[in-house]
Order: structure tokens, then sequence, then C-alpha cells
């Protein structure tokens, strides 16, 4: 136990001394604290920052949100990727508007109920928020412990997530857990990096087993399970005379769900020919008069995603009539787009 508390004490007041100076930090308001920790999911917070602030602005409250439409909330999150965290985001927003009336369940077993908290995220914001004692464990926390303490366990395996939970539980300082949390990730962002860590400088490097045993680059431990599933995407992009274009929306479950894109063919491989676009062309998109198709670029947009890679390629068509349900291109300002087909449009439009 007095190990543990010499770990926290030292861990804390290295946060005093080196924390950075981030929006969130700044309160202690669960609202904001759930706002950053759900932003900052799969986002580093170089990037996540700037839409921290943009919802923060747009948003005073959770009422807001919870009022706000699903297509305005799609364009602020646009650029951030895994746009199901944007949608939980809202869902969550009006159960606690309605069912709590704004206010933020303090406890751990009520904050995992919702939409898109998972035990790293309620943890957080009953620590930082409620001062309550649940220990956060991400990719940081991971990382310092496995190399502090020397455990070889995998860390996406259930015994390897049970056993740093555990562990991190144990070290965790009871009177002051936020403080606590937020120490430890931040040294894992700051000192125990993943590639060239400043071990020389590290407030542990006297006790720190990786450093003892030379294994700093073989920890954490990682099975590979991953599969990378590869997908080809050919977007008919329609450019009208009067500057106007056609768009749909993304229903389906999967990958960018109720963002709009150009209408999409999806096929099991680059195609060989027009064949398969022009029938969609005809029978799905019921362009009758004649039309012109060509390939935009001169080689596959790749675009890598978590589980998937896709191939894209942007078909322009150039039809003699105008189709019916057509927008302006300046339109497309205002609906969310995959980043994918954002930096295409800005491409094409430069171009034209």
């Amino acid at each position: 136990m007095r190990e543990n508390l010499k770990f926290s004490n030292t861990l804390i007041m290295w946060y005093l001394n080196n924390q950075r100076d981030l929006p969130w930090r700044k309160s202690k308001n669960p609202y904001l604290i759930w706002l950053s920790e759900i932003i900052l999911q799969q986002t580093r917070i170089a990037q996540g920052t700037s839409y921290y602030e943009k919802f923060a602005d747009e948003f005073d409250t959770i009422f807001d949100l919870a009022e706000a439409d699903e297509k305005t909330i799609l364009k602020l999150w646009q650029g951030l990727g895994y746009y199901s965290r944007a949608r939980n985001l809202h869902s969550t927003a009006k159960i606690i508007s309605s069912q709590y009336n704004g206010q933020f369940p303090e406890s751990y077993a009520d904050l995992i109920k919702l939409k898109g908290i998972g035990d790293y995220t309620a943890s957080a914001i009953a620590s930082i928020a409620f001062d309550q004692p649940h220990a956060t464990v991400d990719g940081n926390v991971f990382r310092v412990l496995s190399r502090v303490f020397g455990i070889s366990t995998p860390i996406n395996e259930s015994k390897g997530i049970k056993e740093f939970k555990l562990l991190a539980q144990n070290l965790l300082d009871q009177n002051d857990p936020g403080t606590h949390n937020q120490a430890l990730m931040e040294f894992g962002a700051l000192v125990c990096t993943p590639k060239k860590p400043k071990c020389d400088t590290c407030i542990f490097n006297h006790t720190c087993f990786a450093l003892q045993e030379k294994s700093i680059d073989k920890l954490p431990v990682k099975l590979k399970k991953l599969k990378i599933k590869k997908r080809y995407f050919n977007y008919l992009v329609f450019d009208i005379s009067e500057e106007s274009t056609l768009i749909r929306q993304r229903t389906h479950k999967g990958i960018w769900q109720n963002l709009f894109e150009f209408p999409l063919h999806e096929s099991q491989e680059d195609l060989q020919d027009e064949t398969d676009l022009i029938k969609m062309i005809r029978t799905e998109l019921h362009i009758e008069g004649s039309f012109t198709l060509s390939k935009f670029n001169t080689a596959p947009v790749i675009h890598k995603l978590t589980h998937q890679t896709i191939s894209t390629w942007f078909w322009i068509v150039k039809p003699a009539q105008k189709p019916q349900n057509t927008i302006s291109w300046k339109a497309l300002e205002n609906f969310a787009l995959p980043v994918l087909l954002q930096n295409f449009v800005d491409k094409y439009q430069s171009s034209n």
C-alpha cells in the first residue's frame, strides 16, 4: 500500500508541474468533461481540441446539444471520423436532458449505461467530475503500467484488460482520483510515449522494469488480430449545367452512417470497364438522355480506416438533361461529407 501511495504521489507531483494547458481541464463541469472524452476517443489532442472548442461554443449546455438537429452535429463533427461517436453524443444528450433533467448521473454504474460511454469514459467522468474512485485505463495507461511494472499479459485480451484495470485501481489515489487519472494518462502521452520515450528524465527510471531489462520496445504486448478488409468505391459525380450535382444520404449501418455522398457503386475489385456504372445510371438513377462518363483521378485514392482500406475512383457524369433532386455545388457546404469526399470536392472545384 505504501508503494502504491508513493507511485501516485510521485505521479501527481510531476503532473502538477508539467500538465498541458487544455481547455477541458479548467472545469469540473461533467458536461464539458464528457464532451472532451467523447471527442478524444480515437482522436489526438492536437486535432480534437479545436472540435471540443467548436462544440462547447456552439452548445453552451447539454440542453442546447440535445435540441440540435443531427445534420448540424454531423457537420460540426466532419473530419473527426468514427461518426457513431457524434450520433451517440446526440442520443446521450437527449437522454440526460429528458430523463435526468440535464444533470449527469454521478455513479459509474449509471454513467456506463449511457450510449457511447464505456468503462474508460465512465471512469473518467466519475473520477474527474465527481471524485469517485474509479481508475481510467486507456492506451497511455496500458503502456506506462506494462513498462514500469513489467506486465507482458496482452492488453487486447480479456485477461490483460482485467489485470491492468485491477492494478490501476490499486494504484489509484482514493482522495484525488481525478487528478491521479489525468496524471497517469498525461505521463503516457508526454513521457512514456510509444516511440522514443524520455527515459532519461522519467520519474520512474530507477524502478522501471522495462528500462532495467531493456524491453521498452517490447511492452505493452498486443496480439495481432485485426484483419483489414479491402473495399472498392466508385462515386458517380454528376456535374450538371447550372452548377449542380447529386448527393444521397448513407442510411445503412456501417461507416459514415447518415453522412452524405455522391451516388456510390461498390465493386468487388477495381472496375475493368464502365458497364456496371452505366447500368446504375440508367436503372437506379433513372437518367434517360445521353451523358458522358469519365474518370477524374488517374490512380485510385486510398483511404485507410481502422478495419478497412478503401480504394476510390471518382467518375464524372455529364448528362444532357438535368435530373431531378439536384443541389448546387455551393450548397454542399451545408452537408456533412466524409473527409474522403470533402477532399475530392475541394480538389474538383479548384480544378474547374
